[in-house]
């Protein structure tokens, strides 16, 4: 539940109560003496990042799947294979159209 900060106008005290929207309209309607303050919002995180579990995952996929772009960003290739795939690419061709035998 979020945060709100209130203040008393009779008083001039000003308190923290964490309560619901809904709860928090009530709570405003019924006590006219209090204004609530505006305050900056807490931001956990601008950037989300990807645990290792996910890119785990993201591996696995890309094996199931080795001529997806997402093998080409997340796979585990050999060199071999990577020598072919670039030249497949400088020649305008797709590896799973033209297979090799590796």
């Amino acid at each position: 539940m979020p945060t709100y900060d209130f203040m008393n106008r009779d008083t001039g005290e000003q308190f923290t109560e964490i309560m619901s929207n809904s709860e928090r309209v009530k709570f405003l309607t019924e006590n006219p003496h209090i204004q609530q303050l505006i305050t900056q919002m807490n931001m956990i995180s601008g950037i989300p990042k990807n645990d290792d579990g996910w890119k785990e995952n993201l591996s696995r996929i890309a094996e199931a799947h080795p001529t997806s772009t997402l093998a080409e960003r997340h796979g585990k290739r050999s060199s071999k294979e990577a020598k072919i795939s670039g030249v497949l690419e400088k020649h305008g061709l797709r590896k799973g159209k033209y297979s090799m035998d590796l």
